[in-house]
């Protein structure tokens, strides 16, 4: 889920070990617009754990820049954007799901799961390779608690945290601890 098409594939493979020496990681690599118009998006985490400052995207960006010009896998003029994955950032990875447990988010799968293919609700986290989450609606079979479901990993298309009071307390929690 780091990316969708060939291109960002590519773009992934070639700057994630370098970027990862540099104490990154690679959130998602996305292509934006057409034509002349064209953006290509690197959301980055810090290795540490720690809160991305604008700092770490000036360092990224002209890592990534050069390399980008010396391999060129974009045939067309682009735009490059390094940034933070942001408070309501995407859930990519594995260790996305576990770290983020007990907030809200939206998911949607690549195929249908039990006649729906876009869901809400409170990430649990992971059991294997399946994504839990305990949905904004009432399990009928028990009425008492929010109906589960078990997603693949393999079969998100996109994931991503919602924004809410919960979350934007754990953040500016988050920011307080890290002096930034």
């Amino acid at each position: 889920m780091l990316a969708e098409d060939t291109i960002e594939m590519k773009i992934v493979e070639l700057l994630s070990s370098s970027v990862l020496a540099m104490g990154y990681e690679i959130v998602r690599v996305k292509m934006q617009g057409s034509g002349g118009a064209k953006s290509l998006q690197i959301m980055i985490d810090r290795a540490d754990g720690k809160l991305i400052a604008v700092e770490d995207c000036e360092k990224v960006s002209a890592h990534v820049s050069a390399l980008l010009d010396v391999e060129d896998p974009i045939a067309d003029a682009y735009n490059l954007e390094v940034s933070s994955p942001g408070v309501d950032r995407p859930l990519t990875r594995r260790k996305d799901f576990t770290r983020y447990a007990g907030f809200e988010m939206k998911l949607e799968s690549k195929g249908q799961i039990e006649g729906q293919a876009k869901f809400r609700g409170k990430l649990v986290g992971l059991d294997g390779e399946d994504v839990v989450m305990d949905l904004n609606i009432v399990d009928m079979a028990n009425p008492e608690k929010p109906k589960r479901v078990k997603i693949d990993f393999n079969n998100i298309r996109n994931a991503k945290l919602v924004l809410t009071d919960d979350l934007m307390d754990a953040f500016a929690k988050e920011i307080q601890e890290s002096n930034i």
